[in-house]
């Protein structure tokens, strides 16, 4: 295995084939490729819905660019993040003009190559105060419009809680409505994308994720987009519990799976029943 450190860029190759054999050296594989738009100043108004018809061509000539590369690297997953689609202030911006922007450019971007997956990742606002694609219901309304097969959702559970939606829920939306696409956990105080350890705060709507994406048939990668470099914890070791923790949520949904007091309890819509059937299955049944 070669020992690669990605943290000093000058060790790892812009070659995207490169990048993937000096990735598989080390016994891990590229799921897939994200784009963030922050390579031109101009973008900070805008990516596909900028003012500017060129700085708009420059953003999805880029991403039709990560497109590329994603499949020169031997994978199929584009995710992308608009965050800077979006506005600020009350009469800066026509919102039919910003909606028709936005579908375009990724209506382009999908049809640029059918084969490869392009993943919404939706998140309320920051850097903008309000993002054009904030919850689950506008980014599906969203993928309705545009149409193509090949588009869907990334969760990120704390974007989800920042939205003040119910995380299960929205993948259950999504699943009736389109495809999820990618999942990043993390946890958060639902006030701002705070990336915190996985089931931190949210232990019971993470295992309640896990069982809702399980019961839709996701079987993509699950990623761990959090923080540790904001508060001086150790990456490596923090990556370390994030995977022990989705392993234990994991039996604790594989154990709810097994008991059919909880369909049961749901089916009641039965809150009381269910949270001690829940509690008993992550604490054991007590004395």
């Amino acid at each position: 295995m070669t020992d690669l450190d990605l943290n000093y860029p000058d060790h790892v190759s812009e070659d995207p084939r490169e990048l993937a054999r000096q990735i598989g050296d080390m016994g891990l594989a590229i799921n897939g490729f994200a784009m963030r738009y922050y390579t031109n100043p101009a973008f900070k108004i805008g990516a596909f819905t900028n003012p500017d018809a060129a700085v708009r061509r420059e953003a999805i000539d880029l991403t039709k660019k990560g497109i590329d590369a994603t499949r020169e690297a031997g994978s199929n997953l584009m995710t992308i993040w608009l965050g800077q689609d979006g506005f600020d202030y009350a009469f800066q911006a026509d919102y039919a003009t910003l909606w028709q922007h936005e579908i375009s450019g990724i209506r382009e971007v999908c049809e640029h190559d059918p084969d490869c997956q392009i993943s919404i990742e939706y998140k309320p606002n920051e850097p903008r105060s309000y993002s054009l694609m904030p919850d689950c219901a506008t980014t599906l309304l969203a993928i309705k419009e545009v149409g193509l097969p090949n588009l869907g959702v990334t969760l990120d559970f704390a974007h989800v809680l920042y939205a003040d939606e119910q995380p299960a829920f929205a993948a259950a939306l999504i699943a009736r409505y389109s495809r999820i696409l990618g999942v990043h956990l993390n946890d958060g105080y639902a006030k701002r994308d705070d990336g915190l350890m996985v089931g931190a705060v949210h232990t019971q709507q993470t295992i309640e994720l896990l069982r809702q994406i399980r019961k839709d048939g996701y079987d993509g990668a699950i990623y761990f987009d959090t923080f540790p470099d904001m508060t001086g914890l150790d990456p490596v070791h923090e990556c370390e519990v994030n995977i022990q923790t989705v392993k234990r949520m994991l039996d604790v949904v594989d154990r709810l799976e097994q008991d059919n007091r909880l369909s049961g309890a749901i089916d009641r819509q039965d809150a009381v029943s269910a949270q001690s059937i829940i509690q008993e299955a992550m604490l054991g049944a007590g004395a």
